[in-house]
C-alpha cells in the first residue's frame, strides 16, 4: 500500500520545506508501528527544486485477521476470498487513512512551528496512489476530488488482466492529483475519501467518528456536492451517526453562506445551567405559562389559521416547539411541520412533543426539519398556511428579501401569519431600559407604521392581501405589544394553489 506526495520549489522557497510540514526529515527513512503493520516514510528525491515524500504501509495479514477475526466488525471486506488472501495489503483503504493520521498527525492538524507561514500557503502538489479501490468507478473518483480545487484528477482504471482485455476493468484505479492546495487540506481529503471510495472500514465505526469526519472535513465537506454520499459511506451507513453529521454539516454550510459563525445560527436555545439539561424544555414551558402575552399570541395565531380553514401548517422558525404543540392539540390541523435552523432547538422541540412516544397516527401529523428560512426549499411547498411567529426580527434587515422570496415567492402557502414586536409598546415595559430591544438577538423592532409598510409591499409584490390584528392589550397611545399580519393569497392564485395541492395528493 503506497502513496507519494510531491511538490516543487525554488532556492528561495525550497521544495524540501515539505519535510518541515510533514515533520519528517528528508535525509532519513523512518518507521512507525501501526495496529496492523509497519508504516515507512522515505524521500525518493529531495532538492530545492523538487521533493517527494513516500508513505509505504506494510500490512501484516495475520494481525489483520486476528484483530478483525476475519469477518464482521473490523474484518476484511473481501473475506470470501479467504482470510489470508485479500486486497488489504495492496489497495489504499481505511488502513492507509489511519496510517496517514498516525504518521502525519501534526501535518493533519496544520501545525508547523518551524515554517508556520508555509502551512497557510497553497503548494504545487502532486499526489499519486497506484491502487485505489473505487466502488463507483472512475466517475465517482472524479466527482469526489473534482470540486476540491485540484486542476488535474487523473483516474486510470486498472484492467483485470492485460492478457484478456475482454474481461474489462477491475474496481481499482490509479489516481493522480495535481493542483495548488494547502498540504493540510490535501491530507484531510485523502483521510476522508480513501475509505469512502473503498466503501469499507477495517474497524468498528463508533460515535467519535462523527467528530473525526467534521475535523477532517473542515473547510470543504459542508459545501461538497457529494456530501451525503461521503457522510453515509464514511460512517458505514450508521443512520444515527449519519443524521448527526448531516445536521451539523448543514449548520456549517449555512454559516459559511452567511459569513457568520455556527454559534450565531444555532442560538435558538439558551444554554441551561449545569445539571439542568434534562428538564430544560419543561422549565421553559413552566416559565412561559406565566407570560400571558405568549399565550395570547399563540391563541391569536390559532384563530387566524382556523378562520382561514388551514389543515396543513408550517411553523417557520419553530424554536422549541411551543406553537407546534398547540397546533397538534387541535384535530383540525392534519399536518404540522416545524422548521428551524437550530439543531438544538429541534432537539428540545422533539423532547417537548415526546415524538419518540407518539402513537403512529399522531406521529404522521408532525414533522420537525432543519432548514434556513432565507433559502428556497422545495419541502415547504404545498401547505395551506405558514407561520412566522417572532421570527423576522431575528434576521438582519438585508436578509429579509431572501426570506420574503423563499416564503411568499416560492413556498406560497395560501395563508401566512406574521407576528413581530411593536417597538412603540416598549415604553410600557417597566423592566426594559430605554432604547433596548426585548431580546438580545433581535436585530430590529418595528413601529406599527414600519411593519405595515413592509407587509403592504410584500403583499403587493406576491399577490396577497394583508390585514392587521392587534395581539395583547391595545394601548390607545402606543398600540399592542405584538403586531400581527395575516396574509391571504389572491383568489386566482388560491385556485392555482388548490389545484397544485390536489395534484400533489393524487
Amino acid at each position: 500500500m503506497f502513496l507519494t506526495i510531491s511538490t516543487t520549489g525554488t532556492h528561495e522557497r525550497p521544495a524540501t520545506d515539505l519535510g518541515f510540514l510533514l515533520h519528517k526529515h528528508p535525509d532519513k527513512a523512518q518507521t512507525y508501528p501501526t495496529s496492523h503493520g509497519i508504516a515507512h516514510v522515505l524521500y525518493p528525491e529531495a532538492s530545492a527544486e523538487r521533493c517527494t515524500a513516500a508513505l509505504l504501509l506494510e500490512i501484516d495479514p495475520v494481525a489483520l485477521v486476528r484483530r478483525g477475526k476475519g469477518k464482521g466488525r473490523g474484518g476484511a471486506p473481501d473475506a470470501a476470498f479467504a482470510q489470508y488472501v485479500n486486497d488489504r495489503p495492496y489497495a489504499a483503504s481505511s488502513l492507509l487513512a489511519v496510517a496517514l493520521s498516525t504518521v502525519f498527525k501534526s501535518a493533519l492538524r496544520g501545525v508547523c512551528a518551524a515554517r508556520p507561514e508555509r502551512v497557510a500557503e497553497p503548494l504545487p502538489l502532486r499526489i499519486e496512489v497506484p491502487a485505489v479501490p473505487a466502488r463507483g468507478g472512475a466517475e465517482l473518483v472524479r466527482a469526489l476530488f473534482g470540486p476540491l480545487g485540484w486542476t488535474t484528477v487523473d483516474v486510470r482504471p486498472v484492467v483485470l488482466d492485460e492478457t484478456f482485455p475482454a474481461w474489462g476493468d477491475s474496481r481499482y484505479v490509479q489516481l493522480v492529483l495535481e493542483g495548488e492546495l494547502r498540504l493540510v487540506d490535501a491530507l484531510r481529503q485523502l483521510y476522508v475519501l480513501l475509505p469512502v471510495l473503498d466503501d469499507a472500514k477495517h474497524y468498528w465505526v463508533a460515535p467519535d467518528e462523527v467528530e473525526k469526519l467534521l475535523r477532517a472535513g473542515e473547510g470543504w465537506l459542508a459545501g461538497h456536492p457529494e456530501r451525503q454520499l461521503i457522510t453515509n459511506r464514511y460512517l458505514n451507513r450508521r443512520w444515527s451517526l449519519t443524521r448527526e453529521a448531516t445536521e451539523r454539516l448543514e449548520l456549517v454550510r449555512l454559516a459559511e453562506a452567511d459569513d457568520i459563525g455556527v454559534e450565531a445560527i444555532d442560538n435558538a436555545v439558551d444554554d441551561p445551567a449545569p445539571g439542568e439539561e434534562s428538564d430544560a424544555a419543561e422549565k421553559t414551558e413552566k416559565a412561559e405559562k406565566s407570560v400571558s402575552l405568549a399565550d395570547q399570541r399563540r391563541e391569536a395565531i390559532l384563530t387566524a389559521l382556523r378562520d382561514a380553514g388551514a389543515a396543513t401548517v408550517l411553523d417557520l422558525g419553530c424554536g422549541q416547539g411551543q406553537l407546534v404543540q398547540a397546533l397538534l392539540k387541535d384535530v383540525r390541523f392534519s399536518k404540522v411541520v416545524g422548521v428551524d435552523v437550530s439543531v438544538r432547538a429541534l432537539t428540545v422541540a422533539a423532547r417537548r412533543l415526546k415524538t419518540e412516544r407518539m402513537s403512529e397516527r399522531q406521529a404522521e401529523r408532525v414533522a420537525l426539519i432543519q432548514g434556513s428560512l432565507t433559502y428556497t426549499d422545495k419541502r415547504l411547498k404545498g401547505y395551506d398556511a405558514a407561520v412566522l411567529s417572532e421570527v423576522i426580527e431575528h434576521l438582519d434587515l438585508p436578509r429579509l428579501p431572501a426570506l420574503e422570496y423563499a416564503v411568499f415567492g416560492t413556498a406560497r402557502p395560501a395563508t401566512v401569519v406574521v407576528t413581530t414586536p411593536n417597538v412603540e409598546y416598549n415604553v410600557r415595559w417597566e423592566t426594559l431600559p430605554a432604547g433596548h430591544v426585548r431580546h438580545r438577538d433581535h436585530r430590529f423592532e418595528w413601529t406599527r407604521a414600519e411593519f405595515r409598510a413592509w407587509a403592504d409591499a410584500v403583499a403587493s409584490r406576491h399577490g396577497y392581501a394583508v390585514r392587521y390584528v392587534p395581539v395583547g392589550p391595545d394601548d390607545p397611545e402606543v398600540g399592542p405589544p405584538t403586531q400581527m399580519g395575516v396574509f391571504t393569497m389572491a383568489a386566482t392564485d388560491t385556485t392555482k394553489h388548490t389545484k397544485k395541492k390536489e395534484e400533489k395528493a393524487a
